[in-house]
């Protein structure tokens, strides 16, 4: 019979990051970050870490190692050349009355 891997063991488990959706019709929203042996466990520990209070109604789990970002010292370099297109930004355009999540 076997245990629950020793510390030392989970600290070689990759990082997940958790992604959480409150409710139907909204996006999924970052919720933390969680070591797992692999993507089954990591759903199930993500679900009692982030969803206890039933907060959720979908869960997704990301390898960290997948996730290609930019760093924040990249932040004018790499989004300057979406500023001289103003007409991509939502200010030129009026919401119609009860959007609420747009």
């Amino acid at each position: 019979m076997t245990g629950p891997p020793a510390p030392d063991a989970r600290r070689d488990w990759p990082l997940w990051e958790v992604f959480v959706r409150a409710r139907r019709g909204l996006a999924h929203t970052h919720a933390g970050s969680l070591h797992a042996p692999d993507a089954h466990l990591a759903l199930h520990h993500a679900r009692d870490l982030y969803t206890r209070r039933g907060e959720g109604v979908s869960l997704w789990v990301v390898p960290a190692a997948a996730i290609t970002a930019t760093s924040p010292d990249e932040k004018d370099p790499f989004f300057d050349p979406a500023a001289d297109k103003p007409y991509r930004h939502p200010a030129f355009f009026a919401l119609p009355e009860g959007a609420e999540h747009l």
